[in-house]
């Protein structure tokens, strides 16, 4: 029968198997696929209702929205008042094609932004048709069967069905931060209670135990959606860059308005007409503003968040693109970003016998000094494979090592069982867990406990240290126990500590049978022995940490693992310079930030790695380092990694294995967990920020040449060398082209041998402004050389005269696009010459410089006459001194240093 509908199910205050029934559901199997599908096609997909996207005209009335628009309508006020109707409806056509060029960009970078944020889609973990699987979140339906796990973000209303030690973050609901403790009793019937302790919430995180629930509502049928429906007007992000952006083109308005004014005001004291003053106030206006600067720095930062998403870096923040390129530190994580996460089983170690497990062509044999040992034999071995795979969570699913469920370290446990082919008979794992006691990360110990006979079997795996403080006996190899003395503790601890310098990850295993499952699992133990698993380093990691050196960003890595464990790890890594400092997460666990000498903050800043990390430790290295004037990048996982993630400049949650929780904290996620990615990423956020200070660099210098042209020609008592609508098409041409192609360039060779630079300093430096006065100043004295020299050397007429400063001034502005090269690359051969998208705009932009001049109706429209051969061999070699000028600029400041 079909589900009933949603709002009918207090499920709240109905038993388990009643809401089963309710739901047409199955506590045991779940769901089947196809009544999944039916019901997915009734309730519809489990999302609640976004932000709409931003739409057509929200985008369009955007390009009409800023002081620059406003400007040019004025500027078409004026020549309409004036009588110049050409001129007004002219002006009106570009800015109508200039706003239409700024909203095909805008919609194409917002809609490319807003397809990066699909991607990164949250999934859950289900049981349909007896068998475990994980689905997208947005698939699932009333009636399916969902498991939970510390680090999991529910993705529906659940009715908690089983619970272990279940804890779940309830802020985002009830904004109280400590985690409510679950239970899967039936609650009372209170409509004013905002939350039940037997139910599991859309958007809440599970951050202990685990559990087992039927969905009871979806979508916006949830209370976190009830919640949504009620704020839908969050507005949406503006990075900072985009704000500052803003905020200098609205500078240079303002300024230029200045000089405008001012010039106006020479220009009538000169005894100029007010007429001519107003057309030449106008002309200056039109110049003055940077069209191009919003609308490239747009898609600059789109394009920049596709390539790195190519490069499987998800950015789930805006702002973050910027922040990439100023990193200066990077805390890392070991697994799976170092290593492969692909933890092997390589031996046991047992009191007096060490057994290697060997890979053979037709699976796993165990060896004992160069003999072959069958577990069936060896009750130790035996009480080894068996507490690894009771004291686990993990599913290996086929048996291979790939596409199992779980963490990596316990499908490596899994892993030997199966490979090894061992009957279930012998090896007896078939023992549900009564209780599972969640992973601590203060205990650092992991305890499941299951029926035995008449009483229990509690089954540990943990780190060594702790597990041997909690062990009373040791088991012999015929399965016998002895005392645990303190010479027998401390010969394991050096066992384990000669393992961990190989670079060996090591659990220790035990058990104990009591006769009560209230039992402490973490007491009275019988140490079984210790398993080494080795997680191989990336390939690409040495390469990647040499990159980032050289960038001058440091690489300081943390782990959970034993000092001497991460240490060999950092080393084969090529962390650091020879040795290594180490510092254990047990001397900073009761650091205070305020009040940490600075002789110890120095002594923090200058370790390599951090052993036995705990959450509180990441939060407090985070802060230190930021305290020291860091921009600090820090990768994580876990449920508890996620208030670190989110204190860090640039949260990195891994997208392979990395929690929901972790995921939703971070403003970057490695869609292949591999630390090599953060390095590209890094890279491409350098050379998002140099695109944009270059195309700004040359949207201002050429700007600011414009205004300098009409400005000083009519103050040395010229006639106006440019006119209003003839600005406005050199902006439209020479401007938008060649501005997006250098926002679209790809960097050049040297981007990550400089420092990052400083988050403080603005997108235009001292050194920068120079150089656009340099540049700027150089196109003036080209174009008005030009037109003097057509006026008084070729004797033209006015209006031949401003054709020649109209072609010099457009070619100059072009030529001026390789002025923006890397002063370390050649002259030939440099990120600007090699951007094929800045031939492009070259050869678009002479198109239509020479449609301009040769096509009559533009022509006639801009008011340009033919200026002869003559006159275009003049604009042709004077739009080159201002290349030449750069070229010799740029090489004089790389001598000074």
């Amino acid at each position: 029968m079909p589900a009933p509908p949603l709002e009918r199910i207090p499920a709240h205050a109905m038993a388990p198997d009643a809401v089963a029934t309710a739901l047409d559901a199955d506590l045991v199997q779940g769901l089947g696929e196809d009544e999944a599908e039916t019901r997915i096609r009734r309730f519809g997909p489990n999302m609640l209702r976004r932000k709409r996207p931003k739409g057509v005209l929200s985008i369009l009335l955007h390009q009409i929205e800023s002081v620059i628009v406003w400007l040019l309508a004025a500027a078409a006020l004026f020549s309409f008042l004036l009588g110049d109707m050409a001129e007004a409806v002219a002006i009106l056509v570009v800015l109508l094609i200039n706003s239409a060029i700024g909203f095909f960009t805008e919609l194409k970078g917002t809609r490319a932004m807003e397809a990066l944020m699909k991607i990164a889609e949250v999934r859950s973990r289900v049981r349909r048709a007896g068998s475990q699987r994980m689905v997208n979140a947005r698939d699932l339906v009333p009636g399916d069967l969902v498991l939970l796990e510390p680090g999991d973000v529910v993705t529906a209303d659940l009715r908690l069905t089983l619970g272990e030690n279940l804890q779940i973050d309830e802020s985002i609901l009830t904004g109280e931060s400590v985690p409510v403790t679950k239970t899967t009793a039936v609650c009372d019937d209170d409509p004013t209670s905002p939350a039940h302790a037997n139910m599991a919430y859309k958007g809440t995180a599970i951050t202990q135990g685990t559990g087992e629930g039927l969905v009871v509502a979806t979508g916006m049928h949830t209370a976190l959606g009830r919640i949504s429906a009620l704020v839908q007007s969050a507005k949406g992000e503006v990075a900072p860059l985009e704000k500052r952006l803003d905020k200098l083109g609205h500078r240079l308005v303002w300024l230029t308005l200045g000089l405008a004014l001012l010039t106006i005001g020479v220009g009538l004291v000169r005894g100029h007409a007010m007429t001519e003053m107003i057309q030449t106030g106008v002309a200056l206006a039109v110049a003055a503003v940077p069209e191009g600067l919003p609308v490239v720095a747009t898609l600059s930062l789109a394009r920049g968040m596709w390539r790195m998403s190519a490069h499987n870096a998800l950015i789930t923040r805006l702002s973050s693109v910027e922040t990439l390129g100023a990193t200066t530190v990077i805390l890392t994580d070991k697994t799976g970003t170092l290593t492969e996460n692909r933890m092997t089983a390589v031996a046991y170690l047992f009191e007096d016998q060490q057994i290697a497990l060997t890979p053979t062509a037709t699976g796993l044999r165990f060896d004992a000094a160069g003999q072959a040992v069958l577990p069936a034999d060896n009750p130790r071995l035996l009480w080894a494979l068996r507490v690894g795979a009771l004291c686990n969570t993990a599913h290996l699913g086929d048996g291979s090592t790939d596409g199992g469920l779980g963490d990596p370290m316990e499908q490596a446990l899994l892993r030997p069982i199966a490979q090894a082919d061992l009957p279930e008979a012998v090896i007896q794992i078939d023992r549900p867990a009564v209780a599972v006691h969640g992973f601590d990360p203060f205990r650092k110990m992991m305890a499941t406990t299951h029926r035995d006979g008449d009483g229990m079997l509690m089954t540990v795996k943990g780190a060594p240290e702790t597990v041997l403080d909690v062990c009373s006996h040791v088991m012999a190899q015929d399965g016998t126990t002895t005392a645990m003395t303190p010479q027998a503790r401390q010969s394991w601890t050096a066992r384990s500590a000669k393992a961990a310098q190989s670079g060996l990850r090591l659990l220790a295993l035990a058990k104990k049978h009591p006769r009560d499952a209230a039992a402490d699992p973490y007491g009275d133990l019988t140490l079984i022995g210790l398993v080494c698993l080795r997680d191989p380093i990336r390939a690409d990691v040495p390469k990647a940490i040499a990159a980032s050196r050289a960038a001058g960003v440091r690489v300081v890595m943390l782990t959970g693992d034993h000092a001497d464990t991460a240490q060999a790890i950092a080393l084969a890594a090529g962390l650091g310079d020879g040795a290594l400092k180490v510092i254990e997460g047990s001397a900073l666990a009761d650091l205070a930030i305020d009040t940490v000498s600075d002789a110890q903050r120095q002594e923090i800043l200058a370790a390599d790695v951090f052993a036995r990390v705990t959450p509180e430790v990441k939060m407090t290295l985070v802060a230190l380092y930021q305290q020291a004037g860091h921009v600090v990048a820090m990768t994580g996982d876990g449920v508890n990694d996620a208030p670190a993630l989110k204190k860090a400049d640039i949260g990195i949650a891994m997208g392979l294995r990395g929690t929901e929780v972790a995921k939703e904290a971070a403003h970057m996620i490695l869609r292949d967990d591999a630390f090599s990615t953060i390095i590209l990423a890094m890279r491409q956020g350098r050379v998002i920020f140099g695109n944009i200070r270059n195309f700004v660099i040359y949207l201002m210098s050429c700007n600011v040449s414009e205004v300098l042209v009409v400005g000083l020609a009519v103050a040395g008592g010229l006639p106006t060398p440019l006119l209003p609508l003839q600005i406005l098409y050199l902006n439209l041409v020479t401007d938008i082209f060649p501005a997006f192609a250098l926002g679209f360039g790809r960097g050049d060779a040297h981007v990550m041998t400089r420092p990052p630079r400083d988050p403080a300093a603005p997108i235009v430096t001292a050194r920068h402004w120079l150089l656009l006065a340099v540049l700027g100043g150089a196109i003036t004295v080209a174009t008005l050389g030009a037109f003097g020299l057509a006026l008084f050397w070729l004797a033209m007429e006015t209006q031949a005269a401003i054709t020649v400063a109209f072609l010099t001034l457009a070619l100059a502005q072009m030529w001026n696009v390789f002025n923006l090269r890397n002063p370390e690359a050649g002259v030939l051969h440099n990120d600007v010459t090699a951007n094929p998208y800045v031939w492009g705009a070259i050869v678009l932009c002479l198109l239509l410089i020479a449609a301009a001049l040769w096509v009559p109706l533009l022509a006639e429209v801009l008011r340009l006459a033919w200026p002869g051969m003559a006159g275009l061999g003049l604009a042709a070699v004077a739009s080159l001194v201002p290349l030449g000028l750069g070229q010799i600029w740029i090489g004089w400041t790389k001598r000074r240093g």
